[in-house]
């Protein structure tokens, strides 16, 4: 269980700024129940380049295929605000494969499978983005790079899924930013914010040792409990409840596949498990122990996470600590359902 009973620090840094999402905003409209799609959506994100493809009935996704690849596109951009060309060329080869991979579940009922695809913080930060942008577009795909509040939005609607009535918070813990999101399942969110904090962008920034040391990590997690404060101040203020935190992306995953000690990666025992404090400040402590070789053959940690996750971990301890919970539910289910639950001309399309 969570409260919204927390000390007010009276922090004015952190410079956040609460959305307000209203019926106009267009996120609760979805295609009818009675004409299905099949829809592909893309998240570009600042460590993976991921693939969901699905028949979508009015409100459910129905998964016929995922994929997730680690592609590294944000590294260095918090320094240099440029995006790498290697970075570039390794995520243009692997949305390639996905064009394939979408083009091979082409039938008489659906010749033609939308692809909306969406580029996050690293993207947004980034002075030469639109080099991607030109290079997705040779493939077929138009590559929209959406603000961080349209993050958090779309992120909540995927992640309130089954959800639906509950007051939640969703933690989106991605490699350049972290999206906030209060809200009630099956509304639109009431208040959301997109913080420049990410495990790609606070190891880079804070994280110089192997392994880390305590005051590496204490200095991280301090920027993050500052910056973070004031918003959470306000979501007191405005009367937000937390019934659930559902935390999204590969730190929260990989959490569980590492507790759960999997060799094979099972999404299904993944999503909607409840993980308690406790065992994240476990895995947190002993994986900012090891050095990164190390911390690459733990069982259940994907090897290109492993200069990450201690970071990612960090944050979310904070989100559990400014937000008073003992624990947080892993949900499989973020921006990328969201993407295809939103209404269809939300979003650029290619084929």
């Amino acid at each position: 269980m969570c409260s919204l009973v927390m000390e007010n620090k009276n922090n004015q840094s952190a410079g956040y700024q609460s959305v307000e999402f209203n019926q106009s905003a267009g996120l609760n409209r979805s295609v009818e129940p009675n004409q299905p799609q099949r829809l592909a959506s893309l998240d570009i994100g600042t460590v993976t380049t991921r693939l969901l493809l699905a028949d979508v009935y009015g409100n459910e996704c129905k998964e016929l295929k995922r994929c997730v690849a680690i592609t590294n596109l944000g590294v260095g951009v918090d320094k240099t605000h440029v995006l790498q060309d290697d970075a570039i060329e390794r995520v243009v080869q692997q949305i390639a494969e996905y064009v394939s991979v979408v083009n091979s579940y082409k039938t008489e009922e659906f010749p033609e499978i939308p692809i909306r695809a969406v580029a996050t913080s690293a993207a947004r930060d980034a002075q030469n983005s639109s080099v991607l942008v030109e290079r997705l577009q040779a493939l077929g795909v138009e590559l929209a790079i959406i603000e961080g509040t349209r993050e958090a939005a779309l992120s909540f609607r995927g992640a309130a899924v089954g959800h639906e009535g509950e007051h939640l918070l969703v933690a989106d813990i991605g490699g350049g930013s972290t999206e906030l999101v209060f809200g009630v399942g099956g509304q639109d969110p009431k208040m959301s914010h997109s913080f420049n904090i990410g495990c790609r962008r606070m190891t880079e920034r804070f994280l110089a040792g192997d392994p880390p040391s305590v005051q590496e990590c204490n200095q991280l997690r301090a920027f993050v409990r500052d910056h973070m404060q004031t918003y959470f101040d306000k979501a007191q203020a405005q009367g937000c409840m937390i019934d659930r935190i559902i935390a999204v992306a590969g730190t929260p995953t990989s959490v569980v596949a590492i507790d759960k000690h999997m060799e094979v990666y099972d999404s299904a025992k993944v999503h909607n498990t409840v993980i308690p404090r406790e065992t994240l400040e476990r895995i947190f402590e002993n994986l900012r122990q090891m050095p990164l070789e190390q911390r690459k053959g733990v069982v259940g940690l994907e090897p290109a996470r492993a200069s990450v996750i201690v970071a990612g971990l960090a944050i979310l301890l904070e989100v559990l600590t400014l937000a008073n919970c003992s624990s947080f539910t892993v949900s499989e289910s973020d921006i990328l359902q969201g993407v295809l639950l939103t209404e269809q001309d939300f979003l650029p399309q290619g084929s």
